[in-house]
């Protein structure tokens, strides 16, 4: 067994501000079971355990909770929590008299009408719901007085490296956005009985160091297949690293084994509070090749495949050393309450890594603007020192008027003068001009590339990314969990090195057996230094494929090619066929929110989520009693396709990690993929010295000087 290296360890020093400033942070709301505010009796969250596999690109995260009801009466059970990064919920499991029973889709209005009758009904019934872009909400009917009712929620997301380094996060700070939620519901965030966190790490490249920033006491080891295993847990009887448990197992009962192996209620234990964001980052090993992966699924050979394709470059990106002026939008309205000193603290530093001659410009923004600076002012450490403490003593409050503080950054530039701006905010756009399209138009007004670092879980990323990805621009997400080393790393080499723009990327068929279509990817013209390009597609019969990947760098055009073949069947991984069907729902969503309501885009997401069985903001995953579903008329697609991943699952699990890579013989990229340089970095920057580094290259707005 081999614990993680020195070197990584002792990189955490490179954060040790933003630690600080993190730990006096307290969020001001956290997943957990609702309960209305005007009642006093509330149900026990007893188990939460989650299994996290990583691999062959994708993240499969399993949460199974006990609800226990101490009450003589029934109850209802509603749990939520905040919607992860691109995640497709593709699993809901409650157990009904001990035999677990799988939820299926069914569009939102009628999951609801239904639940309520089952439950007036006095059946046992349950409903998985997304609130828009902030939360998912699980509701279960009844929890017997004096009992427990097991569930098991599934969701998949891709896994993505930025140079050379992975992360992944495990929400569990409510991002407090939701006001009307709030105003109704309380919370109830602590674990009486078990908690347990397991993530298996399993890849075909070298990683050479795990850490969880927030979690030292998380125990990691390195297997000898070089996969790697982190495990967390409030029992006092796990002494040994325990094993990830089958997402496909029955029921919570079912994995004690693969923790403390004892009845919940029984072993010495200290409750777990929910509201701290667990963070997971893994190094991979350096001078690894760039390459070309793809990951099909076609169980039948005359039928439609699906494939996810990921490019990770390698690109002769000069270095950038010129100064700029610097202007940041920042967000400091009610909702930012839980990461405004996070994002204050983080301000401070960053202005303290200005060069002095430099200038910058501070604007806050709520229900109005407001500018800490008079215009733009030199970076002098004389200067600096006099907006420090005014910058740490802003206070969150008021609403959230993003457009008015966009505008008046965008207002700010100089056009004499080369210039970046840094927007940071959760999005929460609920005063003023809120409409997607607006936004869009307003940074088309000039020639400028957004970067913008979406802060907390539950922000509004479907108006937040398609602005910045419209602009050409790099949007990070920052958890108040987050000490930044990986990314910090990763933005070191971003600000020295120019990006590729004007990206097109063009996969054709060479033979006349093999037919590509429904392609789908997130729409951003330029790619920053050490970032992964990941498309969705289908195709049809099987052979050789072009990839040809083409650009702009400094002005001078570029093109990088490749060519790989589509397997006549492929069925390790079926979940791919969801993640595709998820891409397709966000690309229609994002339609939605720029040309507005649409009959034939919404019938189009009810029937993408209803063929995949994910869910979606039309959609439900809905749960009633095995034989009510025929009574009902519902198809049970979603439980059979279950079926088929789980015993897929089996076969990769007792089976070692192949690889994905393509372009083995014919290599896309003549170097190696951009990776972290020795750990470098200088000082602790916080978020916001992350920001800074970053907008160097990714906001960077060029403005041509005026013609005099």
């Amino acid at each position: 067994m081999v614990r993680i290296s020195r070197d990584w360890c002792a990189a955490s020093a490179f954060a040790a501000g933003l630690c600080l400033s993190v730990s006096a942070v307290t969020p001001a709301n956290a997943v957990g079971l609702l309960t209305p505010s005007d009642q006093s009796q509330s149900l026990d969250l007893l188990t939460h355990k989650v299994s996290v596999v990583v691999e062959d690109g994708y993240v499969m995260t399993t949460v199974n909770q006990t609800f226990s009801n101490p009450h003589a009466s029934d109850k209802e059970a509603t749990y939520s929590f905040p919607v992860p990064h691109k995640a497709a919920v593709s699993e809901f499991t409650y157990w009904i008299d001990g035999q677990p029973v799988t939820a299926e889709v069914v569009e939102k209005e009628k999951a609801r009408q239904i639940y309520q009758s089952e439950k007036q009904a006095g059946r046992n019934t349950g409903v998985a719901e997304q609130d828009d872009y902030k939360t998912f909400d699980i509701s279960v009917w009844p929890v017997r007085g004096n009992d427990n009712v097991d569930i098991r929620f599934t969701y998949i997301q891709p896994a993505k490296l930025d140079t050379g380094i992975g992360r992944y996060l495990y929400p569990l700070e409510d991002g407090g956005v939701d006001e009307e939620k709030l105003a109704f519901w309380t919370a109830k965030q602590t674990v009486t009985g078990t908690f347990s966190f397991d993530l298996h790490l399993r890849t075909d490249y070298p990683v050479d160091a795990v850490r969880l920033p927030r979690h030292p006491g998380a125990r990691i080891a390195q297997e000898q297949d070089g996969s790697w295993r982190v495990h967390m847990s409030n029992s006092e009887l796990a002494d040994d690293l325990a094993p990830v448990a089958d997402p496909g197992s029955q029921g919570v009962s079912a994995i004690e084994d693969a923790g403390i192996g004892e009845n919940p209620a029984s072993a010495l234990r200290t409750p777990v509070t929910l509201d701290q964001d667990i963070v997971v980052y893994w190094r991979q090993a350096q001078d690894q090749p760039a390459r070309v992966d793809l990951v099909p699924y076609r169980a039948d050979p005359s039928g439609r495949g699906t494939f996810m394709l990921t490019l990770t470059p390698g690109m002769d990106l000069q270095p950038i050393t010129e100064g700029r002026d610097w202007v940041f939008v920042l967000d400091r309205s009610g909702s930012m309450g839980g990461k405004i000193a996070t994002l204050s603290e983080g301000v401070a530093k960053a202005l303290g890594k200005l060069r002095p001659e430099d200038r910058f410009r501070i604007i806050f923004f709520n229900d109005g603007t407001d500018e800490l600076t008079n215009g733009f002012t030199p970076a002098s450490p004389e200067k600096v020192k006099q907006v420090l403490d005014r910058i740490r003593g802003v206070q969150s409050g008021g609403s959230t008027n993003l457009y008015a503080g966009l505008k008046e950054g965008l207002d700010a530039l100089d056009s004499d003068r080369t210039s970046a701006i840094v927007l940071v905010t959760d999005g929460v756009a609920n005063v003023g001009t809120t409409e997607t399209r607006k936004f869009l138009e307003l940074t088309q007004q000039k020639d400028v590339r957004l970067f913008t670092a979406i802060m907390g879980n539950s922000a509004n990323a479907p108006l937040l990314q398609p602005m910045t990805d419209a602009s050409g621009g790099f949007a990070v997400r920052v958890s108040n969990s987050d000490d930044i080393v990986g990314t910090l790393l990763q933005a070191t080499s971003k600000v020295t090195h120019e990006a590729l723009h004007g990206l097109k990327l063009d996969l054709t068929n060479k033979e006349g057996s093999l037919r590509i279509n429904d392609i789908r990817r997130r729409n951003n013209p330029s790619l920053y230094r050490g970032e992964q390009l990941v498309l969705f597609g289908h195709y049809w019969g099987n052979g050789e494929a072009s990839l040809r990947l083409t650009g702009e760098i400094s002005g001078a055009p570029v093109s990088y090619e490749t060519s790989f073949t589509f397997p006549e069947t492929a069925d390790r991984n079926p979940e791919i066929e969801r993640m595709w069907g998820y891409a397709q729902i966000e690309h229609d969503m994002q339609t939605i929110a720029l040309l507005g309501p649409s009959p034939d885009l919404k019938t189009s997401i009810v029937d993408t989520s209803k063929e995949y069985g994910i869910l979606s903001p039309y959609t439900s995953m809905l749960i009633v009693e095995e034989a009510r579903f025929e009574e009902l008329a519902i198809d049970q697609t979603n439980k059979k396709r279950l079926a088929t991943e789980q015993a897929a699952r089996q076969q990769r699990k007792a089976k070692p990690v192949k690889s994905t890579r393509v372009d083995t013989n014919k290599p896309m990229f003549k170097g190696n993929q951009p990776s972290h340089s020795g750990g470098g970095g200088s000082g602790s920057l916080g978020i916001l010295g992350l920001l800074l580094a970053l907008s160097a290259l990714t906001f960077g707005l060029k403005m041509r000087r005026r013609a005099a």
